[in-house]
């Protein structure tokens, strides 16, 4: 089992893969956009934790830059219907600090916004993914504080996301737009809010 790996970035393609060269040897690492683009430039070394996925037919190493990433990449292979792609894809909209914060919140919107989430789906997740997410080393607990005041915040915030969408922006266009909005505020003032981020 492959838990890491460090050597030289040797190669980054837009199919969701890098290759690091480790003593000779290289690796191809799946990844989510956001870490290949923090890996740097070609040519550097760099440190991956890794989770070593084995099936029937094929063996693939997923990479992610904290300990935290992979820790909550495992606990969603664990929900029903889950699978590697899937659960980098969360990982790709919602790092692992966020991820808590939404399901402290029980904010269906923002799992809605990983491609291939609806909203049953979304719904399920979101009463798997918190008895899952209770794992050592992973503070749930600092993310649920102040949940219940930040919820109609994050009503908002859904309906907010749903707007955009309907507009025809994509997931990563509105996960931004979004990002650190005040949850003190109105749908209205949040979506003129976002629309002017958008717009610059």
């Amino acid at each position: 089992m492959i838990g890491s790996v460090r050597g030289q970035l040797l190669a980054r393609w837009t199919t969701g893969e890098v290759l690091i060269e480790v003593a000779g040897i290289g690796y191809r690492v799946v990844v989510t956009p956001s870490t290949a683009a923090e890996l740097g430039e070609i040519g550097t070394e760099v440190f991956m934790h890794t989770h070593h996925h084995r099936r029937e037919d094929s063996e693939t190493l997923y990479g992610f830059r904290t300990a935290d990433e992979r820790l909550v990449f495992e606990a969603l292979l664990g929900a029903h219907g889950v699978g590697p792609s899937l659960a980098l894809a969360i990982l790709g909209v919602h790092p692992p600090a966020s991820l808590l914060r939404v399901l402290a919140d029980d904010d269906l919107g923002a799992l809605c916004l990983v491609p291939g989430v609806g909203k049953k789906t979304a719904a399920r997740l979101l009463i798997e993914l918190k008895s899952r997410l209770e794992i050592p080393d992973v503070d749930f607990g600092a993310a649920s504080e102040g949940a219940a005041s930040r919820r109609s915040g994050s009503s908002a915030l859904s309906d907010v996301r749903e707007a955009l969408s309907e507009l025809g922006y994509g997931a990563d266009e509105v996960a931004e737009a979004v990002r650190d909005l005040p949850a003190d505020q109105d749908t209205a003032e949040l979506l003129r809010l976002a629309l002017q981020r958008l717009a610059a």
